[in-house]
């Protein structure tokens, strides 16, 4: 599927803490933008999908809302994180199996005034670990975060750089909730969630919805290409029972493969947007796609290397649309000239990534 599809058009809605309207009302305003922007009417899609954790508008209800008469391929799909880059590759095979010319992908939630994250059980798991304190995601991949802090020798000072300067990065972005500037003495001063890691070290809960329009690369040849897409995972921070390494993120599993059915190389990529649920997933990342080495990332973090990374402020800073911002913000990177571009998902031990490239 390298290149057959192209992700010609993108559209948002304001992100806010209480956006008083349904997540249908949100998924059509910013399905509506990402067709307006890719030129096309919306009765010209014919497939649509979703991502979601019961927390949605289903897809047959957006489509019936703009007015879609014939809708072709169609899925729901159950996950969160996740599915940030890899619903890229589904739009794509889609494309190349020649079952659509024309997806759209949307994500919608009120994630703040209505089901959030942080508040709801995640499984039946809990259930067992509860009682040692592990309810929900927070406790869980704070514990992956300590033991990370502790064998790369990372403080809090280098878990301050990564939020200080996705909060920089969100200064000029108009779309971004958290724009104010965060001293060391500021940053260590917020109470802790679970420790390591702060109330600024968690991404934010947020209501909005961010829409995508892949297209056949033969209707929109500007457009920036999806050229490779991975997904999935092994033991690690969401299975701990079973892992050799608590620490190990999806990326440490699926950087090896993204290189190699790339044929690209991490000196390649020219914007990095990772999945910044956590502070900590930044030197995370970047060690495991070889953009830092282990044994240089404090330095890589106090000397603001990484301000490339997430020029928009991320999850972090932007704002929590599970992921897809993210890819919104690749496209727009990619159209003001940038070659390549990184897009993740995290899910814990499991998750996706993705390569968009600007030819010409």
């Amino acid at each position: 599927m390298r290149g057959r599809a192209a992700v010609a058009g993108i559209g948002m809605t304001a992100l806010t803490r209480e956006s008083g309207r349904t997540e249908l009302e949100l998924a059509v305003e910013a399905s509506r933008a990402a067709c307006a922007d890719a030129g096309v009417e919306p009765g010209e899609v014919d497939a649509v999908l979703s991502y979601h954790l019961n927390d949605s508008a289903p897809v047959v209800q957006v489509a019936a809302a703009l007015r879609i008469e014939r809708l072709g391929w169609h899925n729901d799909i159950t996950g969160g994180g996740t599915q940030a880059a890899s619903i890229l590759g589904e739009a794509a095979m889609l494309v190349a199996a020649g079952l659509a010319r024309t997806v759209l992908v949307y994500r919608a939630l009120n994630g703040r005034s209505g089901t959030r994250m942080n508040t709801v059980s995640t499984g039946p798991q809990e259930r067992f670990t509860r009682p040692y304190g592990m309810a929900g995601p927070i406790p869980m991949f704070a514990l992956a975060a300590q033991r990370y802090l502790h064998e790369t020798g990372l403080t809090g000072e280098h878990l301050h750089a990564v939020v200080a300067q996705s909060r920089e990065n969100a200064a000029a972005n108009p779309r971004a909730l958290r724009r104010d500037p965060l001293s060391l003495e500021d940053y260590l001063a917020r109470p802790y969630v679970c420790s390591p890691l702060r109330t600024v070290d968690c991404c934010q809960e947020t209501d909005g919805a961010c829409a995508l329009v892949v297209r056949d690369v033969r209707l929109a040849p500007a457009a920036p290409r999806i050229h490779t897409v991975v997904r999935g995972g092994g033991p690690g921070c969401s299975s701990m029972d079973r892992s050799p390494d608590v620490t190990q993120t999806f990326s440490a599993h699926l950087a090896p493969l993204l290189w190699e059915r790339s044929g690209m190389k991490p000196g390649d990529v020219d914007v990095a947007l990772l999945y910044d649920a956590y502070s900590w997933l930044v030197p995370r990342q970047l060690e495991d796609f070889g953009l830092a080495a282990r044994a240089e990332l404090g330095e890589f973090l106090l000397h603001r290397r990484h301000a490339a990374v997430n020029p928009h402020g991320g999850l972090l800073s932007e704002g929590y649309v599970h992921g897809l911002n993210n890819v919104a913000q690749a496209v727009r990177e990619l159209r003001r000239g940038r070659g390549t571009a990184l897009v993740t998902g995290f899910g814990g031990s499991y998750g996706s990534a993705a390569l968009l490239v600007r030819e010409g």
